[in-house]
């Protein structure tokens, strides 16, 4: 008996329990699973030759490298030892993967269900070293734009990977009162993820991953897991602790992990580093929202539209020098938010089409726009000690800190 499963656009993370009757007999459209099975799927990883990107992710610096995520399809190695010509010089093939971290040569990546490590040491010599199976839930191929249900009545979970979909009308066989819950999506939201320890990169605002000393902690859609990392290519699950639901993205601050989700930010103590525990919640209004924080502000974009939830697109500034009580102190209006970042007194938005924002945050709340780059569609940024990366469209933009002034250094088409 076929099963047909609603998909929730606004989620892309999880399904809800939802009554819907639908009449035996009934024309519908839906989407057939295209799998693969679990062995293939993770035999598929591979390094290849560098090639254009489809669709660029979140970004991450280590060292003189950048590597930037193709959404879903794997990892592209840029060689930025000179910064006024980067080199794509490798392809990282990885399905379904959507974040990475770096510490001591050893890459950590999503790759969909299990967690794969590569041994960086070499650049010219990329090696798979290690593998976590089934770290993350029930992982499957997000839905197209657009489909209702889902038709699951030859998918196996257990031994096979949803990769991709086909549209088909069908008969509904049976009534259908209630539409049962689906599985879990890792979506391709994600904060600056402000790894601390030696030896560890720098990832961009739209990040699940970091790492602190030698643990990895990973946020999925409703809980953070906590990962020795200490031998390298043989990580071990030391605890997964259950959150809030939804979580979209990662920072790590003085002791404490920031969540976001499209609901609000989530606030966990780490001072017992295994062991995250609550501390807070305050909730803002729905929608798609990475985090960073500074002494004792937190600052949140949320965009809405598009699968985010509402239709708001604003900065929240969030109080949080009590971090058992905190509390939005002010919102600035802004046209389609996407990454964020912090570097002394600069905050560095990407507002989408409208470009590059640079903040003066020295009083904040009250912020002081000092420069706008408005010809480029932004996505995610990163600000480093001597540099700041930003992404967008493909490419890969580097800019110098001069005096008060941002300046262009290169552009590079990943493309």
């Amino acid at each position: 008996m076929a099963k047909y499963y609603i998909f929730i656009p606004f989620l892309l993370l999880s399904f809800f329990l939802v009554s819907c009757a639908k009449k035996t007999g009934e024309t519908v459209t839906v989407a057939v699973p295209i799998t693969q099975s679990v062995a293939d799927f993770r035999a598929s990883v591979k390094v290849e030759e560098p090639q254009s990107i489809h669709e660029s992710g979140k970004i991450y610096a280590y060292q003189d490298y950048i590597f930037v995520n193709d959404k879903n399809e794997g990892v592209h190695v840029i060689d930025n030892s000179d910064r006024f010509n980067p080199k794509n010089i490798q392809f990282l093939k990885i399905p379904r993967n959507t974040d990475v971290a770096v510490k001591d040569d050893k890459l950590y990546a999503n790759n969909g269900m299990d967690l794969v490590v590569f041994d960086i040491s070499d650049k010219d010599n990329i090696k798979e070293t290690g593998r976590i199976e089934d770290v993350f839930p029930n992982y499957h191929q997000v839905v197209p734009e657009g489909v209702a249900y889902i038709d699951t009545q030859d998918f196996d979970p257990s031994q096979e990977v949803i990769i991709g979909y086909v549209m088909e009308t069908k008969k509904i066989e049976y009534a259908m009162e209630t539409i049962e819950t689906g599985g879990v999506f890792f979506s391709e939201n994600g904060a600056l993820s402000n790894d601390v320890g030696s030896g560890s990169g720098t990832g961009g605002s739209f990040a699940r991953f970091s790492i602190l000393d030698n643990l990895l902690y990973i946020a999925d859609e409703k809980k953070l897991s906590v990962l020795d990392i200490t031998s390298g290519s043989k990580p071990s699950v030391l605890n997964s602790v259950s959150v809030g639901w939804d979580i979209e993205t990662l920072f790590h601050y003085d002791g404490y992990m920031y969540m976001g989700s499209p609901r609000g930010l989530f606030i966990y103590s780490i001072e017992d580093p295994l062991n995250p525990q609550f501390a807070s919640y305050v909730q803002h209004v729905m929608g798609c929202d990475p985090v960073v924080v500074k002494d004792d502000l937190a600052y949140v974009t949320i965009r809405g539209g598009n699968g985010c939830g509402q239709e708001f697109n604003q900065l929240d500034i969030v109080d949080i020098s009590d971090k058992t009580n905190p509390s939005i102190i002010k919102t600035y209006e802004m046209s389609n938010p996407h990454g964020l970042g912090i570097k002394d007194d600069w905050l560095f938005v990407c507002d989408g089409s409208a470009g590059l924002k640079v903040y003066d945050i020295e009083e904040t709340p009250d912020l002081r726009l000092i420069d706008q780059f408005s010809n480029i569609n932004t996505y995610d940024v990163i600000p480093l000690e001597d540099k700041l990366l930003m992404i967008g469209d493909g490419i890969l933009y580097q800019y110098s800190y001069k005096g008060n002034e941002i300046n262009l250094l290169s552009s590079f088409a990943l493309n």
